[in-house]
């Protein structure tokens, strides 16, 4: 079973995925994680950002992993914790937009959600990467409980810095951020992690 949760920045995907994949004992994707991993290898090696074959090419040589906990492994090295820096922040929109990317990244993350049960965390994950999947959620919250959210895991950024950047993160996102047709829309604004987890595990217990 495929489990797909969308939604933009701050809306509580990442962290809701990772226990909700904890609590099912399905294997857990991080999509976001996949782009900002090529966008480190990139900038480490010298790769332009603006070239898109390149980045390409660079994704498909060294295709992202993720081990049972989570930890995201690119290029033989752990990177969990250096792809949330904020001048990775700030790179992986450019290496995100190359189309040429996101196909050799959609590709990577069907392949790694077709081992077996899997939550996929993302933008476009039941539209676009996996619309077979059986569970699709899609979450949403207001841009002020959004914002400090990333304030919480970006300490020492300016609040306000941090909510114009979540505006532009938007803009630059709607393209590829929308809900399937199918999915169920969770407000997450007032609820808490626990809550978010157990609603969709309730979905996942009515689909099996």
């Amino acid at each position: 079973m495929i489990v797909a949760i969308d939604g933009p920045a701050g809306s509580g995907k990442s962290t809701v995925a990772f226990a909700l994949a904890r609590r099912l004992g399905f294997l857990y994707l991080d999509t976001g994680a996949m782009y900002r991993a090529l966008t480190w290898l990139a900038a480490r090696d010298g790769v332009g950002l603006e070239d898109g074959p390149a980045l390409a090419a660079l994704a498909r040589e060294h295709p992202v992993s993720f081990d049972p906990d989570g930890r995201v492994e690119i290029a033989q090295e752990e990177v969990s914790a250096e792809i949330r820096e904020a001048e990775i922040d700030r790179l992986v929109p450019i290496v995100a937009r190359h189309p040429e990317v996101r196909e050799v990244m959609r590709e990577r993350q069907r392949l790694l959600g077709s081992v077996g049960n899997a939550v996929i965390e993302g933008r476009d994950i039941g539209s676009v990467v996996a619309p077979q999947a059986e569970v699709k959620v899609f979450l949403v919250a207001d841009a002020d409980e959004r914002a400090r959210r990333r304030a919480s895991d970006r300490p020492g950024v300016e609040a306000d810095a941090l909510a114009e950047d979540l505006r532009q993160r938007d803009e630059r996102d709607a393209v590829n951020t929308r809900p399937a047709e199918d999915a169920v829309l969770l407000d997450t604004t007032t609820l808490t992690v626990d809550d978010v987890v157990a609603r969709i595990a309730e979905l996942v217990e009515a689909r099996r």
